[in-house]
């Protein structure tokens, strides 16, 4: 007969194989070799040598075309042809095997030769085995004796034991696209054969037969998804990973072979889905898997052959400011037109109310997120919408990053969400959704937020405008405090809001002193003052949960508190009445220190007919008040900087223009003695941090207002510079270059202590000095406001320039300049 050709399916012992059509691999046939009896490999015991007999001809057989011819055939019980059997490189079955001493000659071998062909194979056969057994090789030397186990008994001790450790294995059976019994080398002589389920993925069942006989279809493409991994694993060498054991008891491992892990191959080939239960296992091979499964999508492939990408109109990433916090995972965000949005963050979920154990972490998760973001301009991309159900509106889910950090996962991290399981079809998934697995099941073990057993303190706050009496009693104390730090919990009116005292752990009404600002609508029913609502409205972007300072002047007749509130260390009251929202209150005003403020700032609004001021006509307001109104000036000139421009008689100085803030206010050095001072104090500061004894970082946290060496971040170049707010859990401080006027964020790194007595204020003081051009209005529009101060930091940049001193106002000392080029 002639040699036909198949390629090896499998290897059952060491003299036998199975054969696959290599056109059709449905068709198979046993084939094994002539005259030879190899051990046997059983589940009830293997025969001495059955293993490595079966394994020299597993690996120079399994997943090759061969030629067999067969010499004769046993028709009793199953028909099996017997022949011998070629390999690619010529090498010859069961010659090779019988030589290496992996198989013995039959004992009625002789019974079978009835052709000449057979008999001189045989004759062959028996001076290879003699040589083997002269030589002791194979089955003719010592049995190693290897233990096989069969029934795992403890799968949890087993994947303690071996859990991230990469063991050698051989894949006995594949039984569906995601899992296999394989059988483990966990050493030499001892092997561990059971089912392990293949990481990451979930492939379609194939046919089984149930427990009452019937028989349970395939899924679709089950029986594809086994065929594709059976192909490429069935009796192959691999390396399985052992990650854990699922709710089954099952081994969980990443099984890869040569080309890599067979998860991304099937998913590739759209034959399974991947499943969130093995991410955390996984960790960041997950996003592999997840990116094959998306190759798979996207291409439409088996089982996902129907699959329409979902498409968000919003999808592109957009920029936003965090106008609100709700709660731990949803936010308000405010686009460039003003418009405000509900987000809720993709995949994670605020400590649950309903749950005694999270419900105490609800407000620490949420001041978490207050103190980092509200305010804070944000990137936000759409993942998704989830569809309104009973009791909930439709939300959009979101991915929002804030300096480059991903919020979700920066709230997981720290044990102040937890990640929402999804379904498998779920589409507005957050893309990070593996690392957000990882980071909870991280803040898990390490006991973070909600996941600490010992539930924070709930605090009330104390109302210390509960009543008269009560707010009294606190004002002597307040009153005496200044710049006391706040929250703007709540805003009732565009002057009214409640403010949380955080250190004092209490709360006040605060009304805002010098000013009047129209009422708001109280209910449905009632009417507000012109301008009421706009002034409320604008009290709640500026103010609502953001960081306030206050200081108490007196109480009212309900117990609320009078005072002024900054908000970014400027007066709000002052922001009010510049928007044209609020009008002053002359005698609260002048009580309060801060009439010339407030009026230059009411001039301002009425001079350009903002708000309320929008019908203002200055002859009617100069005949009110009894006032001569020529030229368009009533009494003194105005300057539109915020302070009358006095008739006094004009100085002139060299200086330089060494920053030009966002709203064009300049800072400026003056030329002259004090520019030799500062270049040789910047000379002795530059080799005094050169020496290593004077780089000690600071002893403690640094404190508003200290004066502290720093080193710029653009020139890496030490500077003296004052701290004007810390944020401790980031350690990091905004500082102010008081030599140039420029600021920036640094981490306390980056600070060392400033010696007072060689470097210190005293010695030199500050050489930048604030000032703003005299007589000019900048534009309020942003994009117009940002222009005009790159321009004026374009022309004034790098050169001397001549400053006449119009004004200097006596508060704060600002110069309102006139600057010249120097020709």
């Amino acid at each position: 007969m002639a040699p036909m050709q198949a390629k090896v399916k499998s290897v059952l012992s060491g003299d036998t194989l199975v054969l696959q059509n290599k056109n059709d691999p449905t068709q198979e046939r046993t084939f094994s070799l002539a005259f030879v009896s190899a051990p046997r490999i059983r589940k009830e015991g293997e025969e001495p040598f059955a293993f490595q007999s079966r394994d020299f001809l597993r690996r120079l057989c399994v997943g090759k075309v061969v030629q067999f011819n067969v010499l004769y055939q046993i028709p009793v019980g199953v028909k099996r042809d017997y022949g011998t059997v070629t390999l690619a490189d010529g090498q010859q079955l069961p010659d090779l095997v019988v030589a290496e001493g992996w198989a013995k000659i039959r004992d009625d071998a002789g019974k079978k030769e009835d052709t000449e062909e057979g008999t001189t194979l045989l004759e062959r056969l028996e001076a290879l085995e003699a040589h083997a057994k002269a030589d002791e090789k194979g089955v003719w030397g010592k049995d190693p004796k290897i233990e096989v186990v069969h029934e795992l008994s403890d799968a949890k001790a087993f994947a303690e034991t071996w859990k991230g450790k990469s063991i050698d294995a051989i894949v006995e059976k594949v039984l569906s696209g995601d899992r296999i019994i394989a059988r483990l080398m966990v050493t030499p002589t001892q092997h561990t054969q059971t089912i392990v389920l293949v990481a990451g993925i979930r492939a379609p069942g194939t046919k089984r037969t149930l427990s009452d006989g019937s028989e349970q279809p395939a899924e679709p493409f089950g029986n594809e998804a086994q065929a594709f991994v059976d192909q490429r694993l069935l009796q192959r060498g691999v390396s399985v990973t052992i990650l854990g054991v699922s709710p089954n008891n099952l081994l969980v491992g990443e099984v890869r072979h040569p080309n890599g892990s067979i998860a991304e191959f099937v998913l590739k080939a759209g034959l399974a889905r991947c499943t969130d239960h093995h991410s955390t296992l996984l960790g960041s091979e997950m996003g592999k898997l997840r990116q094959a499964e998306k190759y798979a999508k996207d291409n439409k492939l088996a089982l996902f052959r129907g699959h329409v990408s979902a498409r968000h109109g919003g999808a592109d990433e957009v920029e936003a400011t965090v106008s609100r916090i709700f709660s731990a995972d949803t936010l308000f965000l405010r686009n460039k037109a003003g418009g405000e949005r509900r987000i809720n963050l993709s995949s994670v979920r605020q400590p649950k109310p309903s749950d005694e154990k999270q419900a105490p972490f609800g407000a620490e998760a949420k001041e978490f997120l207050r103190k980092r973001l509200i305010g804070k301009h944000v990137k936000v991309t759409i993942d998704g919408k989830r569809p309104a159900t009973e009791g909930y509106e439709e939300r959009e889910m979101a991915t929002i990053t804030y300096g480059n950090k991903n919020v979700a996962l920066l709230l997981v991290e720290n044990g102040y969400a937890s990640v929402i399981r999804h379904r498998m079809d779920d589409t507005d998934r957050s893309p990070i959704y593996d690392e957000l697995l990882a980071a909870e099941e991280s803040a898990q073990k390490e006991g973070k937020g909600m996941w600490n057993p010992k539930p924070p303190k709930k605090i009330d706050p104390t109302d210390y405008s509960e009543n008269v009496t009560t707010a009294k009693r606190q004002l002597t104390l307040l009153s005496r405090q200044r710049k006391v730090p706040g929250v703007v919990d709540y805003v009732k009116s565009g002057s009214r809001f409640t403010v949380l005292l955080p250190r004092d752990g209490a709360k006040l009404t605060l009304v805002l002193s010098g000013i009047r600002a129209p009422r708001s609508a109280r209910g449905p029913s009632d009417t507000a003052e012109p301008f009421g609502q706009e002034a409320h409205d604008f009290a709640n972007r500026r103010c609502l949960q953001r960081d306030v300072e206050i200081d108490i002047e007196d109480t009212d007749k309900v117990g609320g508190f009078i005072g002024a509130m900054y908000v970014n260390r400027e007066s709000f009251a002052k922001s009010l009445v510049e928007e044209g929202l609020a009008s002053v209150h002359a005698y609260s005003a002048e009580r309060g220190g801060n009439a010339n403020e407030l009026f230059a700032a009411e001039t301002k609004a009425k001079e350009a007919r903002r708000g309320m001021w929008h019908d203002w006509d200055p002859e009617k307001e100069a005949e009110k008040n009894g006032e001569a109104f020529e030229n368009g000036v009533a009494d003194a000139a105005n300057g539109t900087n915020g302070e009358p421009v006095t008739n006094t008689k004009k100085e002139y100085k060299d200086v330089m223009v060494t920053h030009v803030d966002a709203t064009g206010r300049l800072k400026l050095q003056t030329v002259g003695t004090g520019t030799a001072a500062l270049t040789e104090l910047m000379n002795r500061f530059k080799s005094f941090h050169l020496s290593s004894a004077n780089n000690q970082p600071l002893p403690t946290p640094p404190k508003t207002g200290d004066v502290v060496s720093a080193k710029f971040t653009e020139d890496d170049t030490w500077y003296r510079a004052k701290i004007r707010r810390n944020d401790r859990d980031s350690k990091t401080s905004e500082v102010l270059y008081i030599d140039y006027g420029n600021s920036e964020t640094i981490p306390w790194s980056r600070l060392r202590p400033l010696d007072g007595a060689k470097f210190g204020t005293q010695k030199l003081r500050p050489r930048a000095n604030d000032a703003v051009l005299s007589y000019l209005q900048f534009p309020n529009t942003p994009e117009y406001l940002q222009e005009a101060a790159i321009m004026i930091g374009e022309v004034t940049g790098d050169r001397q320039l001549i400053a006449r001193v119009d004004h200097t106002d006596q508060k704060d000392g600002t110069m309102f300049v006139t600057l010249f080029l120097d020709a």
